[in-house]
């Protein structure tokens, strides 16, 4: 296949305008433009989109050529027999093996194939396509056109270092798109040619992910790769963010033709690779949508709290509550949007601001809750915690109970640890008249009040109780009195 792309590449490169025209008409492309432009679309088709029909065009358009100049050179003798003489061919397409080629000969509708209907009618090609490799979509970029459909990177030698050219032009239109739009970042445009590379399988959507040695050439000029990610863990390998690689700063935004080289390692595994002009979101567009689409109503939360809870005769416990904290596993914050996705079991939310911004920078989607996927698309805002963040704003965590109501949970040290009564500086004019004088008398000669420290748990106290009655019957000797344990310079006013 390498050597048939060769040759048909020379072919074309010998070819004159007409019969560049007949090649890209064949195909239903554009045929205006000057040579240099038919020439780039050429190499593009056989690049590309090779197909043993396109190789038989080419090569009739080629003996054609060389076959009418072989007859203006010779012209057999009136009343001879007619024999098909030799044809003088290029001289790389004569390096290929002397055994006549067979091509498989099907009646296929170009125009339908390649998208160029007419009449507006399309047919479905008799020859049943092969199945193409697909990339997943990515939320932070919106595709505009696909400028390359994922193609594989063929080797072209045994050798591990590899490179695949690939030459294309943008329309006037795509031009003005990338000069119109607004910049992300000085000289980074939110709309954008990128490149995509991933494995070449055709199962199911594919994602970004690079050969070694991977190095992009765009024109004359090197494009950064994003570098791997330090690992701090002992024998764990550094991780790499395959993500696209933005192209369009080392473009040329005009009608003239653009040239991509990649430069691939092959050790066996099989890549692919497309261009596409995308649009670059950011976080807070994302949120923004989000917002737009993605509200589940309060109703509907409602009812999925009381599913939850519902009892279960199958089950020996009984659920009368599930507690939800109002506080964001990611930043450990008070949630401001809250959020899950659809397919996660739990009703536990994380807040939606960080999430993006987070996934914005580093892309993993992942649940912070279950650390179960949780794309973009199967995103929600719980309605009705967004409406119990705004009127419990004393809690942290809230209590669903079975019927769907909800109760606030307040923290369990302000409801025991908060003082009965208030606690007075020693030292303070306040105190003095209140502690015991030297003669065991208080103030007005009436007898000093017992003084109980109520924050002792009862249990302890009645313990502490019945080991002084032990060690009393144990010892006939006197016991020293037990003293309520205060910090020090402090003593209730009680």
């Amino acid at each position: 296949m390498a050597a048939e792309l060769v040759e048909a590449k020379n072919m074309v490169m010998s070819f004159r305008v007409s019969d560049l025209q007949m090649l890209l008409g064949f195909v239903g492309r554009s045929k205006s433009g000057l040579k240099h432009e038919l020439v780039t679309r050429a190499l593009q088709l056989v690049q590309f989109d090779c197909s043993p029909e396109v190789f038989k065009k080419i090569k009739e358009l080629y003996e054609t050529r060389y076959n009418k100049k072989g007859s203006d050179v010779a012209q057999p003798p009136a009343g001879a027999p007619h024999r098909a003489e030799p044809l003088a061919l290029h001289a790389s397409y004569e390096r290929g093996s002397a055994v006549p080629r067979t091509l498989p000969t099907t009646n296929i509708d170009y125009p339908a194939l390649y998208g160029k209907y007419l009449n507006g009618l399309g047919r479905l090609p008799p020859k049943v396509a092969k199945p193409e490799v697909r990339l997943v979509k990515l939320p932070f970029y919106t595709t505009l056109d696909e400028l390359l459909k994922p193609t594989e990177l063929v080797p072209q030698n045994n050798e591990k270092l590899q490179e695949s050219p690939c030459i294309f032009a943008l329309t006037p239109r795509q031009v003005e798109l990338i000069r119109n739009s607004r910049e992300l970042q000085p000289g980074v445009k939110s709309v954008q040619v990128v490149l995509r590379i991933c494995y070449t399988d055709t199962s199911c959507p594919q994602e970004d992910q690079y050969p070694p040695n991977i190095a992009v050439k765009v024109n004359h000029s090197y494009c950064s790769v994003p570098g791997y990610y330090p690992s701090n863990k002992p024998g764990v390998e550094p991780k790499r963010p395959c993500r696209p690689i933005n192209l369009t700063h080392l473009m040329y935004l005009s009608a003239a033709t653009n040239r991509i080289t990649v430069t691939w390692g092959n050790y066996g595994k099989s890549y692919s690779v497309g261009l596409y002009l995308v649009r670059q979101m950011t976080s807070a567009e994302l949120l923004q949508r989000l917002k737009t689409i993605g509200i589940k109503h309060p109703e509907l939360c409602k009812a999925l709290v009381k599913e939850k809870l519902r009892l279960d005769p199958d089950s020996e416990i009984a659920t009368t509550g599930v507690r939800v904290s109002l506080i964001c596993p990611l930043v450990k914050m008070r949630l401001s949007v809250p959020c899950r996705a659809e397919t996660c079991a739990h009703l536990q939310c994380f807040d939606a601001v960080f999430y993006l911004q987070m996934n914005e920078k580093k892309p993993t989607w992942m649940c912070p809750v279950c650390d179960k996927p949780a794309p973009y698309d199967q995103l929600i805002i719980d309605g009705l915690l967004s409406k119990i963040l705004t009127e419990c704003e004393d809690a942290d965590e809230i209590e669903y109970l079975v019927d769907g109501s909800w109760c606030p949970i307040r923290a369990e040290k302000e409801r025991s640890c908060s003082p009965q009564c208030p606690i007075l500086v020693l030292g303070s004019s306040e105190v003095n008249g209140l502690l015991a004088t030297p003669n065991g008398t208080g103030e007005n000669g009436k007898a000093p009040a017992d003084v109980v420290d109520l924050t002792l748990d009862s249990s302890s106290s009645e313990e502490d109780e019945e080991e002084d009655e032990e060690e009393d019957d144990d010892d006939e000797g006197p016991q020293p009195k037990r003293r309520c344990s205060y910090e020090k310079g402090l003593v209730s006013a009680c």
